[in-house]
């Protein structure tokens, strides 16, 4: 029997009604896994290449044929948009079926969620943080909830398997196994997978299966790249400086006009700007204003009408995005992607290129670097754009070797413990320390972490009134800990700072993070904004609406690390003499003048670098990870050191007191000694990126950060002697 005539009658006629040809070799594939299997299933193919179908068609076909007691079927997506999406794609085909499938997030309708917890039935739709607060407030409706689950799907797979996210994940996952005694299958789904191996045991974690992945050829898909610089005075002082400003605005304008396409920024701020000289050019020359904005500080009533306006609106409509933007969202056919600067990583790359290019048509991308020229007088280091060097490097590891980073799970995800034991406590009350161990230490994503670390964590909690003990000696949630499960930020892993919403008339249009004084201009949504009024016991800033162009900040950090492989190809580049295609001529300028820096410097053939006496520069073009280890290794033996690190590539060390010969024999013990990181000192407030790092003992963050940040195996292949 095909995997069409297995699939149930109202799939069929889903298939007729949208006038498919036939299965793709994704779904064919993933219809012989479910069909003839009980394996966990990873299914790794490119943007629009049909995985949420060949995950549901066989899903859906057994849900029909032998209906679950409960929910059967769990989506977890890392982005309320993207269910909202998919929720608007299985609605038509389910439409026949007699599935319901409920959207569980926090601007759900409470009456659909009240429908499904009455009667608990076909899909469930949700995200890692909802699913917290379902384990923390209703344990028994979970139990009812999930009691027959037979699928777990997890789109996007690859965001969370790096992720603290993903840790909770896994860890609510396993919670609720042990809560209804049911193991379910679990479908991965990813367009941005380099390696599959880790992913696979990602998956498997908690599960007593084994993971499949389906090897289907991808199509072959022409791509048309692109790369164009400009030279820019920040100053922004003299008509000159205006006028190279211009020159980079009208080239995004250019780039952007008669295109249904996505302009991607790494930061809110940049896209702000852009979209708001875009809006002023196109108001100059009379040309329609079809730019829109979305990212994360947008309101969702706002992303939601730009996501419809891409996804139905035939109109040329251009929308600054940041990653929001960068998943699987449908929005339709686009004709192009822009990104200013370089993507944060080869995965971030692939994603947005993938957002281009379907219905056969060629994915095209167009990235557009500006730079302040008075970089060019600067030192050999500062003058070399080492962002605009490393979006080569990205290209070229993706389009030569098919690259893409691979993904790596914590070993000792202490700020998610200390999480997961806060919100095991919520739902299960008093508890004595030996449950809560059995209970915790027992997931998965803790299975390195030992009693005696856990008990120096629960201690710790205790002293600083996170936990505290009952009369009969049991754990109780402390004094100050009650205010901290009480807060809706707690279900989340991930920082989310304090932010004040703006609100038009009663129009909201987004968050900003200061509450600027009355009289303030800025930018959000596409469109500039002067204060009203601020309401600061309720966080809101009241505004009106102005002409003319205003900026914004917003406050983070991309700590994404960059891969030892990304530097080593920089340095190949660096080094080599070949041109490349998609350059511009004023790029393949511009790496002209970098590689003639670097000659000139001996960038690229000697270790250590003279800059004044004394100081010496090292390059060993090893990833962030490696550099930060290096810098570590020389304070131990004495070494005065600072790293350079800018706009997330991590470029240099500089070094402080020494002779050249001392600093190369350092370096080579380094690389062929016997090297223990274990007694690296390591700074007092030492934190790991973890939300909740302040509730977890330093001597144990200082365990943490040796295990999974700093990697000695590595920065001693990568460094060249």
């Amino acid at each position: 029997m095909s995997a069409f005539e297995r699939l149930a009658p109202f799939i069929k006629d889903y298939i007729y009604r949208e006038k498919w040809d036939n299965l793709r070799e994704i779904q064919v594939a993933a219809c012989d896994v479910l069909f003839n299997t009980d394996k966990n299933l990873l299914l790794a193919s490119g943007t629009a290449s049909g995985k949420t179908e060949a995950a549901f068609l066989p899903v859906l076909t057994k849900l029909y044929e032998n209906p679950a007691a409960s929910v059967g079927v769990l989506y977890i997506s890392p982005l309320k948009a993207l269910i909202n999406d998919q929720f608007l794609r299985l609605s038509g085909l389910l439409e026949e079926s007699g599935i319901r499938v409920t959207k569980w997030h926090g601007d759900a309708s409470l009456s659909e969620k009240n429908k499904l917890l009455k009667n608990p039935q076909g899909i469930i739709q949700t995200t890692p943080e909802s699913l917290e607060a379902m384990l923390m407030r209703r344990k028994t409706e979970v139990i009812r909830l999930f009691t027959d689950l037979r699928f777990v799907i997890i789109d996007e797979v690859h965001s969370f398997v790096n992720e603290d996210r993903g840790v909770q994940l896994l860890c609510i996952l396993e919670r609720i196994q042990k809560l209804t005694g049911v193991i379910p299958i679990r479908i991965g789904l990813s367009a941005t997978l380099g390696e599959y191996e880790n992913t696979e045991k990602w998956l498997n974690s908690g599960t007593p299966r084994e993971c499949i992945t389906p090897q289907v050829p991808s199509p072959k898909k022409q791509l048309r790249l692109s790369m164009q610089h400009y030279y820019v005075n920040f100053d922004n002082k003299t008509d000159e400086d205006k006028k190279s400003m211009n020159a980079y605005y009208d080239y995004l304008y250019a780039a952007t006009f008669g295109k249904k396409c996505i302009l991607f920024s790494n930061a809110k701020a940049e896209v702000e700007e852009n979209i708001a000289h875009l809006k002023n050019i196109a108001r100059k020359n009379h040309t329609p204003d079809n730019y829109l904005v979305h990212h994360g500080n947008i309101s969702a009533s706002l992303r939601e009408f730009t996501e419809n306006k891409m996804k139905t609106d035939e109109s040329k409509t251009v929308t600054g995005a940041t990653l929001t933007l960068e998943l699987g969202i449908d929005l339709g056919y686009l004709e192009r992607i822009v990104q200013t600067g370089c993507p944060i990583s080869v995965s971030s790359f692939v994603q947005r290129l993938g957002r281009s290019g379907r219905r056969g048509q060629p994915s095209e991308m167009w990235f557009v670097f500006r730079e302040d020229v008075k970089n060019i007088n600067k030192e050999f280091y500062q003058a070399i754009n080492w962002s605009f060097v490393k979006c080569i490097a990205i290209i070229e590891l993706y389009i030569r070797e098919k690259w893409v980073e691979p993904l790596r799970q914590k070993k000792l995800p202490l700020s998610v413990l200390y999480h997961q034991t806060m919100s095991y406590m919520v739902s299960a009350g008093e508890v004595t320390p030996a449950l809560l161990a059995q209970n915790l230490l027992t997931l998965t994503p803790f299975k390195e972490v030992t009693q005696e670390d856990y008990k120096t964590l629960l201690l710790y909690m205790l002293g600083n009134k996170q936990l505290e003990r009952s009369e009969n000696g049991g754990l109780l949630i402390g004094e100050d800990g009650e205010s901290l499960v009480n807060n809706y930020d707690f279900y989340s892993v991930f920082e989310t700072p304090e932010e004040y919403s703006v609100k038009f008339a009663s129009e909201e249009i987004g968050t900003v993070q200061e509450a600027f004084p009355l009289g303030e201009r800025f930018a959000l949504a596409g469109r500039s904004w002067e204060v009203l009024e601020v309401d600061k016991k309720t966080n809101i800033i009241y505004v009106k609406e102005i002409s003319g162009i205003s900026t914004n900040q917003w406050y983070g950090f991309n700590g994404i690390p960059v891969h030892n492989k990304i530097m080593k190809k920089m340095k190949e580049i660096l080094q080599s003499k070949e041109e490349y295609g998609y350059l511009s001529e004023s790029a393949a300028n511009r790496l002209k003048e970098i590689r003639q820096i670097a000659l000139n410097s001996k960038l690229t053939t000697k270790l250590a670098i003279p800059i004044v006496e004394g100081v010496y520069a090292i390059f060993p073009f090893v990833g962030t990870c490696e550099l930060i280890t290096l810098s570590h290794l020389l304070t131990e033996k004495g070494i005065a050191n600072k790293l350079l690190i800018e706009k997330n590539v991590p470029i240099c060390i500089f070094t402080d007191d020494i002779s050249e010969s001392s600093l190369l024999n350092e370096l080579k013990d380094i690389k062929y000694g016997d090297v223990d990181l274990a007694s690296v000192t390591m700074s007092e407030d030492l934190q790991t990126g973890g939300k909740y790092d302040k509730f977890v003992p330093g001597d144990l963050l200082k365990k943490q950060y040796l295990i999974d940040f700093l990697n000695l195996s590595s920065l001693k292949e990568g460094l060249d002697i």
